[in-house]
């Protein structure tokens, strides 16, 4: 029997990844944060000397991608080989680095097993903007997360403001915007919410209640309800 997954799909700082990470612990499931897949690849692509700007070029540099993930006390661990690299994948300059290679159809492809792989027994939480949609079809239950852009951007904020990095908020909401309109209207895998999926906006929930309606959802849709 193929286990369950959660697909829990939605736009940038709608709060995925706190509320997949809650959704998992509840329910015992493995997670998987597609974010970090494609940050690692950048990180791989960069430290291979790429221009992530030639798609040639990176998937040429993923050749040589040897990672591995594991569960951590703050989500998941990455480690290239015997080398950790969780910490370099939290940087701006691989989050801006993932966004580029993102957006490449055979990049995406590359990475759609590695995804895949992480779906074991007994059930997997999965996050990002195509995980209903492409990697996981057949999900058991497809929520899409939202936010206003305002609550985004405060979220936002008040992350980089933890890592001492100023930002407006007129700023954050133009990155927002520009963010939302490129996954939105890629061409490949654009981010979606279709008819099979649970709506649900976080603007004025924090994560645990909105974990709970997640875990309530499941039950209903695992029993047919």
């Amino acid at each position: 029997m193929t286990a369950p997954v959660v697909a829990i799909d939605g736009p940038s700082g709608a709060g995925k990844g706190t509320v997949a990470r809650t959704v998992a612990e509840a329910l015992g499931y493995h997670l998987l944060d597609s974010g970090a897949v494609y940050r690692a690849a950048a990180l791989h692509a960069l430290r291979a000397g790429a221009d992530l700007g030639d798609e040639a070029g990176v998937l040429a540099a993923l050749e040589g991608l040897d990672v591995r993930f594991e569960p951590g006390a703050s989500g998941v661990r990455v480690f290239f080989g015997e080398e950790e690299v969780s910490g370099e994948l939290r940087t701006e300059a691989t989050a801006a680095g993932a966004s580029k290679v993102a957006v490449m159809p055979g990049v995406r492809a590359r990475l759609l097993p590695q995804q895949r792989s992480f779906r074991t027994a007994p059930g997997l939480v999965a996050d990002g903007r195509d995980m209903g949609t492409v990697v996981f079809p057949d999900a058991t239950l497809k929520v899409f997360l939202t936010a206003s852009a305002e609550e985004r951007a405060r979220r936002r904020a008040k992350q980089l403001k933890e890592k001492g990095i100023d930002a407006t908020m007129a700023s954050l909401l133009e990155d927002i915007a520009e963010r939302d309109r490129r996954d939105a209207t890629r061409a490949h895998s654009p981010l979606v919410a279709t008819a099979d999926y649970l709506v649900v906006d976080s603007s004025d929930l924090p994560a645990k209640v909105v974990a709970a309606r997640i875990v309530s959802a499941l039950s209903g849709a695992s029993t047919g309800d």
